[in-house]
């Protein structure tokens, strides 16, 4: 049974003169999971955002999110959602927990539960200990880790989140993941993820989707899009070269190399091909020392799709 949708766009457009930045872009994203929208700089992701977090308005398409119409019910959908975006919302003059407060008031929320919310999130992102403190004085990781707070004083059930752990050292950016895994984990919320580390989008993502000049080129699970791209294979070592020359007569497409005593096969990452192999191998008794598994990596996907390694598209 498919899941209920926390957001569908149909045919979304977006032009700036002549320059078209979403040219027909359809999304699909199930409630609860986390969609990670992968592009190089100038493919459409932050204008993206924007046009479903209402920021912006759309040339064209049908949009619903957390099962409003974008349009007709613009304040329904400002009421599902947060947004965490590229750069810290965080006031520097405030204190971490007045900046929490200052959420809740926006949110309109009564003082007594303003306060148990602020004092709720600051225990949950591990902040108690600069609640008194002018954010300014806070680390990179804990001014983000604030931000994402506030978003969530609004008990929001789709959240955005563009690009949050850019600038973030790796421990503080691991930090992060655990508090994006523990909020659709335990509280089923949506999380729509835009990010220029393929690596956060492998870790964290159900789906990812792979925008280039405002169109999606591809779109599946990190294994799904990884089996889409050549130079998959099976590396096969032996214990001599008798051995590898017996295994390298079964597989006419493999590649040996005498020197490693390594046979390499290629594979398209399945069980299947896998099982296909082992079959090959056990038929002829031939016994290999090792078996392991290579598939290309969401870096190689992103350069095939778009035209740019993950590092030069940042530049």
């Amino acid at each position: 049974m498919t899941s209920p949708a926390a957001i569908t766009a149909t045919g979304l457009m977006k032009s700036y003169g002549d320059k078209k930045v979403l040219d027909g872009l359809d999304l699909h994203i199930a409630e609860g999971t986390v969609f990670a929208l992968l592009g190089p700089n100038g493919a459409g992701k932050t204008t993206t955002v924007q046009i479903l977090s209402t920021l912006i308005p759309a040339d064209a398409g049908e949009v619903r999110v957390a099962g409003h119409h974008l349009t007709r019910e613009a304040d329904a959908v400002r009421a599902a959602i947060g947004v965490t975006g590229q750069f810290s919302a965080v006031d520097n003059l405030l204190t971490a927990e007045e900046n929490l407060t200052l959420m809740a008031d926006l949110h309109h929320l009564d003082r007594r539960e303003g306060r148990r919310r602020a004092a709720g999130l600051l225990r949950r992102f591990d902040l108690t200990d600069v609640a008194k403190k002018p954010a300014s004085t806070c680390s990179g990781g804990m001014r983000r880790k604030l931000d994402l707070a506030m978003t969530l004083v609004g008990a929001p059930r789709v959240i955005f989140l563009d690009e949050p752990t850019t600038g973030l050292d790796p421990c503080s950016r691991r930090t992060m993941w655990e508090i994006i895994r523990g909020l659709v984990a335990d509280e089923g919320v949506t999380i729509f993820l835009t990010t220029q580390y393929l690596e956060e989008a492998d870790q964290l993502a159900d789906r990812i989707a792979v925008l280039d000049h405002g169109r999606l080129v591809a779109e599946g699970t990190a294994e799904e899009l990884k089996r889409r791209i050549p130079g998959g294979h099976i590396q096969l070592r032996f214990a001599d070269l008798g051995v590898l020359d017996a295994a390298a007569t079964r597989f006419g497409a493999g590649t040996r190399d005498e020197e490693t005593l390594t046979l390499r096969v290629p594979s398209d990452g399945s069980v299947l091909t896998l099982r296909a192999v082992l079959d090959i191998l056990e038929a002829a008794s031939i016994e290999a020392e090792s078996l392991t598994m290579h598939t290309p990596d969401l870096d190689d996907v992103f350069l095939t799709l778009t035209g740019n390694s993950a590092e030069e598209a940042v530049r």
